[in-house]
């Protein structure tokens, strides 16, 4: 199995050049990030040629904190924002070699919600094919981000399907799924077509795989049976500093 460290959560408390290089000497095969856009690019791409890493992936920006937003893409009236964002993203990702953005929804509901997010994907992707950068999209469970676009992989499938950009996939979170529908194994069968990137966290409390209802020995035997090779994205809030929770990383990885 290979294994991505996301480090919007673990090593969280360092720089994220610092974070690239701890991962690195704790056995992870690449990293992806949440919002790395206060640390210069150069600086990224330079940690990552350092470590021999790759950057899987980065989101847009969740738009103004303030008002408590979480992605602007499916945001009526806030185009212009939100493709500003892509761009951002887009340079950025080129910049460091990302493989994929993360297209944030963002707190919408409805059939305008959905035609503005299918018309900024269609522009994202347009955008970032030339540079080989795919898009993805990631369903959100409603305990955590009540009232967000984007909650099922049926709403995303749809989505994708009718957006028709061949860089266009699903993120596939295992903690969101399993909060919101459930059935993960048969999911990732069925889906695996348009899965551009799996993560993972124990369920309810996001935490190592190691614990939850989930059993991510099942999971992770189930993706090695369909021929997932990918690096997985352990996206989940270590209790304290990083590097005591890795047992599990130890167990995978022997």
């Amino acid at each position: 199995m290979k294994f991505s460290a996301n480090l919007g959560f673990l090593w969280s408390e360092l720089p994220l050049t610092d974070a690239i290089h701890a991962a690195k000497v704790a056995g992870f095969d690449a990293v992806e990030c949440h919002w790395p856009y206060d640390t210069p690019a150069e600086d990224v791409a330079q940690a990552l040629t350092d470590t021999g890493l790759n950057m899987l992936g980065l989101n847009t920006i969740r738009g103004d904190l303030s008002k408590g937003e979480n992605g602007l893409n499916a945001l009526p009236n806030r185009m212009t924002e939100a493709r500003a964002a892509i761009d951002q993203a887009i340079e950025y990702a080129r910049i460091t070699s990302t493989e994929n953005i993360h297209t944030m929804a963002g707190f919408a509901q409805g059939a305008e919600a959905h035609d503005v997010f299918c018309e900024n994907l269609k522009y994202a992707c347009a955008k970032a094919a030339p540079h080989g950068i795919g898009i993805v999209i990631e369903p959100l469970n409603h305990y955590d981000a009540p009232g967000y676009f984007l909650s099922t992989t049926s709403q995303a499938q749809k989505i994708i399907t009718e957006v028709g950009a061949p860089n266009l996939k699903l993120m596939f979170d295992c903690y969101h799924v399993q909060l919101m529908e459930g059935d993960v194994t048969n999911r990732l069968t069925k889906l695996q077509s348009i899965i551009g990137h799996i993560q993972f966290a124990s369920v309810p409390d996001r935490n190592t795989p190691d614990r939850g209802e989930l059993s991510y020995d099942h999971i992770f035997a189930h993706l090695t049976s369909l021929g997932y090779d990918a690096p997985l994205g352990a996206e989940y809030k270590p209790n304290g500093p990083t590097p005591p929770t890795l047992g599990w990383l130890t167990k995978y990885k022997s």
